[in-house]
Formats: structure tokens, C-alpha cells, sequence
């Protein structure tokens, strides 16, 4: 299926400088690895499959500033050749690692058309971050944001995780607060979580690891969104906040359930009722994508049922909510919603949703449950 003109791109960069030790994205450590070769091979796949003038751009990975200047300018100049999408994009997102921006890669990000740049902190507690496996310290964190604003990047999001082993509340606070304080454009702040396949996952299930108690961690979750919100950036989305207008449009594209195409290892694509996605093998990627083939490893089309009951998960998950009629929409679905319906109807009459405007919304007390509400939505439709 070719892609529509203005479907937004996602490029996944695989290359890290260490594995987070909560971290399930697809990524290596970049050591003896051959970057160039890896941009070589995302180019080939884009002269594939790339989208005309793709309304928004993510850079993801992975850490897309570990590339070299050259590797960056090789990868935003083929891709522009390839999709015209320096002159398309409303919004072109980087993300960045604290030990990988500096002055000079932010003015090159943003001399070669990024317009966001998300940094991440994860943070701000030195034992924590050795903890997660990150290799970068806490003052790293500071001066890759200072040389992203004195670079000139005007929209700057910072990643945060909290809720961590014996984290107390306080301390976490106080932290957000100094991030704060640098007055970032977005925040994207993430309940601590153990995903399958991960080290933490490994320790939790060992015993090394202690996670916070459900009570513990709805506070952290309400301190958070409260804090946050006062600082003039309310919620949009459950973990992301953000001043007015700063709202990151390509996640958002995301939980409205519209269209992407992605390049690279592992990314993914979606278009119309169909998912696809790429190998989780470097060599592999780069060896289908340089002989001319698209390196897809699975796809799927989930029945009308299942993507009315992802649409409604994801568009529930936003400040906006959903409409009935929107879900309909975004899902391609002319069949029969009752079924889903009956649900929805159920949580609002236990407080957990509400119609505002006709357009269902998590209130405040299901909030914290979104993850509960989406089991329960996406259980109908198996």
C-alpha cells in the first residue's frame, strides 16, 4: 500500500551508547557498530517506502544524537531528497541523550531542520541513574539542555521517570521542581514500569528490585499531574504535559489512531486496517533494505472490533477524549459499537468516565485506572 501524501514518518535509530535497564524499545550499544552503514540502510528503505511530505517527523531510537554531524546531515539531507520533508514538516522531533548533545550537535540538529528537541534526564538522583544504566550524571542532564536553548531549539521536552525503588515522594518533587525551573516547553513524566524482557523486569522477578505500593504510586501520579499542571503545563495525555501549543502533534497523530510509516529496525507502520513491522536485527535490516527488499518481519489487520476497541484505549488516554462518531472514524468501522458501548456506559456509571461535550473522557478518579479501562475495552473485542 503506498503511503498518503503527508502520513507522518517515524525513523528509528537502534544505536545506543548502554541498554537502560528498563528499557524494552528495540536498541543496541553502538560500539563496533557501523552507523554510517545503519543510515545507508534506512535511506535504502525510505527510496522504498517513504511518504511525500510527511506532515511530522520523529527521530527516535534508541539515541539519534549519538550520530556524528556527517551521519546526521547524511540521514536529514537523503531523507529530504527522498520525501521533501523539510518543507512539509510542522514539526520535526530529535531525541536526545544528555552524554550525546552538545553544543555543537544541538546547532547542527538544528541547522539540518529538527524543531524539537527531547532530551532525555530520566533522572535527577545520581545512585537512580546508575540504577537505570544510564551513562550520564546529573549535571550531563543541565548542560545538554542549556546547550540546546543557547543552540536556539525553541521547543525543548524533557523525559522524566518516577516512582522508582524506595523513591520517596518528596525527593521527586523536589526534582521535577529544579526541572522546572529551566522552564522546559514539555514534560514527559513516566510512572516507573517493569517490561517484559528487561533487566528490571529480571530483578523485580529475583527479588532485587522492590517496586512502590499501588497507594504509594498514585500519589506520585496525582503530585505529579497537580504540580505540573500549576506550572502552567496541564496533562494532554497521561504522561505528558505541556505548555499550550507545545503539545508533541506527532505523539498525538499516535493516540488519534491516524496513519505513520516507519523506518528502521523494529519501526513500525501503520496504514489503513493494516500493522507491519521491521526486523529486530541490524544485519538483517540493513541487508534486506540494501538488496531493494523492505525488511518486514510480521504483519497484521485487526478485525473492525479490535480497532474500535484501540481507538477508544487510545483516544481515552488524551484530555480531549473521543466522540462516539470520531471513534468510528479513526477506526474505518461501519459495524455494530454497542458492544463497546455497553462498556463505556458501565465505567461512567462507576465514576470512571465521563461525557463532556460528546466526547468521552477518563475523570479525574479513572485516571490512574487507564491501563485497567484499556484491558477491559480491548477484552471485548477478542
Amino acid at each position: 500500500m503506498q503511503a498518503s501524501i503527508g502520513t507522518p514518518l517515524y525513523v528509528h535509530l537502534p544505536f545506543c551508547a548502554a541498554k537502560c535497564h528498563y528499557c524494552d524499545f528495540y536498541s543496541v550499544p553502538a560500539e563496533g557498530h557501523d552507523r554510517r552503514g545503519m543510515v545507508r540502510a534506512i535511506l535504502a528503505e525510505a527510496k522504498l517506502r517513504a511518504p511525500r511530505a510527511p506532515s511530522t517527523v520523529f527521530f527516535g531510537g534508541g539515541t539519534p544524537s549519538l550520530l556524528e554531524p556527517d551521519e546526521l546531515a547524511l540521514l536529514f539531507d537523503g531523507l529530504d531528497d527522498l520525501c521533501g520533508w523539510r518543507s512539509s514538516s510542522s514539526e520535526t522531533t530529535v531525541e536526545c541523550n544528555p552524554e550525546s548533545l552538545d553544543g555543537a550537535k544541538a546547532e547542527t540538529l538544528l541547522a539540518l531542520g529538527a524543531t524539537r528537541l527531547s532530551i532525555g534526564f530520566q533522572s535527577l538522583d545520581a545512585g537512580t541513574l546508575q540504577l537505570f544504566g544510564r551513562v550520564h550524571g546529573v549535571e550531563d542532564s543541565f548542560r545538554a539542555y542549556a546547550a540546546a536553548r543557547e543552540a536556539g531549539a525553541l521547543n525543548v521536552n524533557v523525559d522524566l521517570i518516577y516512582a522508582t525503588p524506595d523513591q520517596p515522594l518528596e525527593q521527586w518533587l523536589e526534582h521535577l521542581g529544579r526541572v522546572l525551573e529551566l522552564e522546559p516547553d514539555h514534560v514527559s513524566a513516566y510512572n516507573l514500569t517493569f517490561e517484559e524482557d528487561t533487566v528490571f523486569r529480571r530483578w523485580l522477578e529475583q527479588g532485587r528490585l522492590r517496586r512502590q505500593d499501588e497507594e504509594q504510586e498514585l500519589r506520585f501520579f496525582e503530585d505529579t499531574r497537580a504540580r505540573l499542571a500549576q506550572s502552567g503545563r496541564p496533562a494532554y495525555e497521561i504522561s505528558n504535559f505541556a505548555r499550550v501549543g507545545r503539545e508533541c502533534a506527532h505523539n498525538l497523530h499516535y493516540w488519534r489512531n491516524g496513519d505513520y510509516i516507519g523506518l528502521g529496525p523494529s519501526a513500525v507502520t501503520k496504514q489503513g486496517s493494516t500493522r507491519s513491522g521491521n526486523v529486530k536485527a541490524i544485519g538483517a535490516y540493513a541487508r534486506e533494505a540494501l538488496d531493494g527488499r523492505r525488511p518486514q518481519a510480521w504483519d497484521e489487520t485487526p478485525t473492525e472490533k479490535q480497532r474500535l476497541a484501540e481507538t477508544w484505549w487510545l483516544g481515552l488516554r488524551t484530555r480531549e477524549g473521543l466522540s462516539r462518531e470520531q471513534a468510528q472514524t479513526r477506526a474505518a468501522s461501519g459495524s455494530d459499537d454497542e458492544f463497546l458501548m455497553r462498556e463505556v456506559r458501565a465505567l461512567a456509571e462507576h465514576g470512571v468516565l465521563a461525557c463532556v461535550d460528546e466526547h468521552w473522557q477518563l475523570t479525574p478518579r479513572g485516571l490512574p485506572l487507564a491501563d485497567w479501562v484499556a484491558k477491559r475495552l480491548l477484552a471485548l473485542a477478542d
